[in-house]
């Protein structure tokens, strides 16, 4: 028996667009706080962290992708910017102070004499460190997406709440973890949250900035000794899909875009949009 002409043979059907993704966004980290005294100050909290699979997606409609910026390292530091993808929001996280840490994502930690640190978000991320009980002693570290920061203590800051891992890019990464706290007249500077938070500024050494892309808190300084104060890192959005699906459409931003373990992933580090 003859084999079938080519034009009879089946073919195979083109892959159709997905219908639902996985997704995370991290908000960006909020800045270090910097006192103007002796006083320790607060570090910056990590932006919030938000993941999960089975976001309901349509073809033909373009969704947005917003990447927030780190806040400002300041006094106060300032507040990360939102991360967005569609209807999902990770909120900024809260900047450090030489008072009262701000709400955000997660919390900026307080500076020193019995001041509280910022809330965090349920959901999203954890609550900032208490300044110390008493004047010139460290600053809270900022919380991170798995943890608090600490208190500040009068032999050091806080240190910065620790981040969450995602394998969502295709390998194991850590993002949103809090700064460290400076610390008072003396003593060392808090270390950051493994997720990218800055280290907070000690007696003779420097803080450091929140790293970008993981939503990092920045690290907290001492400002009235010429410190310079220090940001907290942006944040990030990653979705990902079976590639068994078709790519994207179009997009915008110049996400990252890899094939790779059964999965498309969209990886962005600045603002865009994704149509399928």
């Amino acid at each position: 028996m003859f084999a079938a002409p080519n034009q009879f043979l089946a073919r195979k059907a083109p892959a159709v667009a997905p219908t639902a993704v996985e997704y995370l966004v991290v908000g960006g980290g909020g800045g270090g706080g910097g006192a103007n005294s002796g006083d320790g100050c607060g570090g910056g909290g990590a932006g919030g962290f938000k993941t999960a699979a089975g976001f309901a997606v349509s073809s033909g409609v373009a969704i947005t992708v917003t990447v927030g910026n780190g806040g400002a390292g300041g006094n106060p530091g300032a507040n990360g910017g939102n991360s967005v993808f569609s209807t999902i929001t990770s909120l900024g996280g809260g900047g450090g102070a030489a008072n009262t840490g701000s709400t955000g994502g997660s919390g900026g930690g307080s500076g020193g004499e019995i001041t509280s640190g910022g809330s965090g978000t349920v959901g999203q991320g954890n609550n900032g460190g208490d300044g110390g009980a008493i004047l010139f002693n460290g600053g809270g570290g900022g919380g991170g997406a798995s943890a608090v920061g600490t208190n500040g203590t009068a032999a050091s800051g806080g240190t910065g709440g620790a981040g969450t891992a995602s394998s969502i890019s295709g390998s194991s990464v850590t993002y949103a973890g809090g700064g460290g706290g400076s610390s008072g007249n003396a003593g060392t500077g808090g270390a950051g949250g493994a997720g990218g938070g800055g280290t907070g500024a000690g007696t003779s050494d420097t803080a450091t900035a929140g790293t970008a892309n993981t939503g990092g808190g920045g690290g907290g300084v001492r400002a009235g000794i010429g410190q310079t104060y220090r940001a907290g890192g942006s944040g990030i959005v990653i979705i990902r899909y079976a590639d068994t699906f078709a790519a994207a459409a179009s997009t915008t931003g110049s996400p990252t875009i890899t094939v790779a373990g059964g999965y498309r992933v969209y990886n962005w580090t600045a603002s865009g949009s994704i149509t399928f």
